[in-house]
């Protein structure tokens, strides 16, 4: 239907009748155990539900009910209709994959417009599942609506995020002591301070010591639990907070309310700073709702316009970061614009020189594939279509970009349009830097801190060095 046309009372008559069909499906069930918020396992236990009286998952009574609500309401009498009463005796089970024939059927007119209907549904075997009454005043004048289009709805797996599965094992792990730099604002407190509480990190606040008082003040926070090591400002928290990591007084930086380029100038100093013989780059791992596992991205934060030999580090960083959580052997896809080399296109010659380089051993632990476009890397429908035959191609587990712009706008697009959740860290330095952005939440702060413990303590675990 386009268009909804209700029937007067006037144009009421004894014996009219409307009726719908609909076939009930998991997703129904699932939507409205959501919406209703009756959680009873008959309905959504599958185990549970064996055991009961119907010996299989059925649907809630009030679903099969609301088919009647709907015909009142849309089609006799339909718009306008105002329900005053309804009886329902539920006679039959409703289970998935079940069709159910609705029909209201009108009994009588009384006075002030009121109308009586006889309501029944009935399955395809003509077994009654509710039958009762209804009583409404119908609409006295007509009325003719377009239907008004319904919201899309979609129904995401309730699985666990990488996210929260990283914090849920942080009670069997020491947490990490953290110089926290710089954290003079309330997100980057927060954080710190949230992620102390899960027992992720040991934080050392780093900073202006009347500033981060004053945040804690305001947001009600307690810092006796916490060291204070006061500096004049942020580039001499940064430089102070380097010295400590190069010192071993602790075993991560976290950035606070301070800019990423300030923050990493300290960290690649020559002299003074965190440099080891690997590039240094930035990896997040994403939460994307329609993607079936984590999707580490990189990088998204650090290098601006990477050279090969910066990507063979990236790239090696990235697939390092995954086997260390102990998720097995990643699949690794080199974006470009399309998926054929072209030496218009810098990205598509780099993709496939890091896939010959994987080929010869100088990247190891992966398996690789590029150029690939980033629908057919995510999209195994789009690299059918297009006929790439390939392990990585609709499966990827690590997203390698071209260069920073491109990172950078593939995460806050997925963060921004899809609100998916992310925690991201900077490997390749003596030691994990929990990198967010400024404006970061406390839960991507907590994600990121959780990030660097599992990483940091599966190494020493490993033996590997940092």
């Amino acid at each position: 239907m386009s268009s909804l046309e209700n029937k007067t009372f006037d144009e009421i008559k004894v014996g009219d009748s409307a009726s719908c069909s609909r076939t009930l499906t998991k997703e129904d069930i699932e939507l409205f155990a959501y919406i209703s918020g009756d959680m009873n396992p008959a309905h959504l236990d599958e185990q549970y539900a064996k055991s009961d009286i119907f010996h299989g998952i059925v649907g809630h009574g009030m679903w099969t009910g609301a088919l009647l609500s709907s015909l009142l309401g849309t089609r006799l009498p339909g718009p306008g209709t105002i329900y005053l009463s309804q009886s329902l005796k539920f006679e039959h089970p409703v289970k998935i994959g079940d069709e159910v024939i609705a029909k209201v059927t009108v009994k009588s007119k009384g006075e002030k417009q009121q109308v009586t209907l006889e309501t029944i549904c009935l399955n395809k075997k003509g077994e009654t599942i509710i039958s009762g009454e209804a009583v409404v005043i119908a609409p006295a004048e007509k009325i003719k609506r377009e239907i008004v289009p319904l919201p899309r709805v979609e129904l995401r797996p309730p699985g666990r995020s990488c996210i929260q599965t990283l914090i849920s094992i942080k009670d069997k792990l020491k947490p990490l002591k953290t110089a926290v730099v710089h954290p003079a604002d309330s997100y980057s407190l927060l954080g710190a301070v949230a992620s102390a509480k899960e027992g992720l990190i040991e934080p050392i606040l780093v900073g202006p010591e009347d500033k981060i008082k004053a945040i804690a003040k305001q947001e009600g926070i307690d810092l006796s639990p916490y060291k204070i090591i006061p500096t004049e400002h942020s580039h001499a928290a940064a430089g102070k907070a380097v010295e400590m990591a190069r010192n071993g007084e602790v075993e991560a930086l976290m950035k606070g309310k301070i800019h990423t380029d300030e923050l990493m100038a300290a960290v690649v100093d020559k002299e003074s700073g965190l440099r080891t013989g690997r590039r240094m780059s930035h990896v997040f791992i994403l939460d994307v709702p329609n993607y079936p596992k984590p999707l580490f991205l990189t990088d998204a934060a650090l290098n601006i316009t990477p050279h090969l030999e910066d990507k063979k580090d990236i790239v090696q960083n990235a697939i390092d970061l995954f086997r260390t959580l102990g998720f097995g052997t990643p699949k690794v896809a080199i974006l470009a614009a399309e998926e054929t080399v072209n030496e218009a296109m810098p990205a598509t010659l780099d993709a496939t020189a890091l896939c010959k380089m994987a080929d010869r051993g100088q990247i190891t632990g992966g398996i690789l594939d590029g150029p690939l476009a980033f629908d057919n890397a995510v999209s195994k429908e789009s690299a059918d279509i297009k006929g790439i035959n390939s392990k990585v191609a609709g499966d990827a587990d690590i997203l390698i970009v071209p260069d920073i712009e491109s990172g950078n706008m593939l995460y806050k697009q997925n963060r921004f349009l899809t609100g998916c959740d992310g925690a991201g860290i900077v490997l390749g330095a003596k030691v994990p830097i929990i990198l967010t952005s400024r404006a970061g939440s406390v839960e991507a702060r907590q994600g990121s801190s959780a990030l660097a413990l599992v990483y940091t303590r599966n190494r020493e675990k490993l033996g590997t060095k940092a």
